[in-house]
């Protein structure tokens, strides 16, 4: 009986890490996508092409 909690605690820990770095995770997509647009913009601005 204590391996089947040990081996649900461990899975119940791995779900919570993925949670929680998927939750950080996103907002590290959403300021790199802020950085891609601006850059973009920039380099439309400068007279550039954008790709």
């Amino acid at each position: 009986m204590g391996n089947i909690l040990y081996a649900i605690a461990v899975v119940f820990l791995i779900i919570w890490g993925v949670g929680f770095l998927g939750y950080h995770a996103g907002g590290i997509i959403h300021i790199l996508l802020v950085i891609a647009i601006i850059s973009v913009i920039l380099r439309v601005i400068q007279g550039r092409k954008p790709l």
